[in-house]
């Protein structure tokens, strides 16, 4: 299917909207994509959509700043709200659809189900953030009923995240493929967040500098046979001398299915890390050696 017009940016804030504009497209033969943010948007999350207009026929973009994965009230009171910059940017980067649903709309009085997934959601993020996965699992299911997209595509920043999705779409049959693409990182290799902006303390931004440079030279002493265990806590004491307030945790995972590894085994793995500069917590990883365990495929 030719796109050579490219029609203007539409907003909907309903399910019954969004359902009818993607109807038509398909009607007409149109594959959809689907990027899920919530909103203060950079430009990790434009290369999340540059990405789907590649493949794509139709591109949606959500932002909802989604309240059943936050466990901290005030880190969801605080959490950055830019809605007029951020549909400037989806026009100028030319998303077809801004699905931006109120709370009620996507939990309406009385709701209450939940959807919880074992296993690649325990450990690591889900140790320190309790029922935050559920709640990525339960927005992110009615997202992709809502929309009926053909393709998501999130950013390998969340790795454990694209993990809970894959396993979530699978178990549920939902006919979806999901494209892991790679994190956008800020010119001394910060992986772009919109956490960034809150890093406002004298010397914050530089600390947080610290995490990818000492997360590259790990998996570069741990591809070269230098024992895990040794290296993971030598990264810890580098990063808690670089000024990190804390370490939440810093592991290495199979990449492929996020199995803990105290030695490589041959595969791809992936090393792991969240911590915090001042208030602000970051997460970042890298691959270790070998290709990405998340190549794009159908749920």
């Amino acid at each position: 299917m030719l796109k050579t017009l490219t029609p203007e940016m539409r907003t909907v804030h309903t399910v019954e909207a969004l359902r009818r504009i993607v109807r038509g497209w398909k009607q007409d033969g149109l594959t959809v994509g689907l990027v899920p943010t919530m909103g203060a948007l950079h430009d990790g999350h434009l290369s999340l959509v540059r990405a789907a207009l590649r493949t794509m026929d139709r591109v949606i973009v959500s932002i909802f700043v989604n309240p059943m994965q936050f466990d901290n009230p005030s880190d969801l009171g605080t959490y950055p709200r830019t809605e007029d910059e951020d549909s400037q940017m989806l026009a100028e980067a030319g998303t077809h659809l801004l699905y931006a649903p109120t709370a009620t709309e996507m939990y309406p009085p009385g709701f209450s189900t939940s959807i919880s997934v074992g296993s690649v959601a325990e450990g690591l993020c889900g140790a320190h953030r309790p029922g935050h996965f559920d709640g990525v699992a339960t927005v992110v299911c009615k997202l992709f009923l809502q929309s009926q997209a053909d393709a998501a595509f999130f950013g390998e920043k969340d790795f454990q995240q694209i993990h809970v999705v894959r396993r979530m779409a699978t178990d549920l049959d939902i006919p979806i493929r999901l494209v892991a693409c790679p994190t956008r990182r800020e010119e001394d290799g910060l992986a772009m967040s919109s956490r960034n902006r809150r890093l406002t303390g004298t010397g914050d931004r530089d600390r947080a500098g610290a995490l990818p440079a000492a997360l590259t030279d790990a998996a570069r002493e741990i591809a070269s046979g230098r024992p895990v265990g040794t290296v993971l806590a030598a990264t810890r004491a580098r990063l808690l001398k670089a000024g990190f307030a804390e370490i939440e945790y810093l592991e290495l995972r199979r990449d492929a299915d996020l199995a803990p590894l105290s030695e490589r085994d041959g595969q791809p793995a992936r090393l792991l890390a969240a911590g915090r500069v001042g208030t602000v917590r970051l997460i970042d990883n890298v691959p270790v050696d070998g290709p990405s365990g998340l190549d794009d495929r159908t749920a």
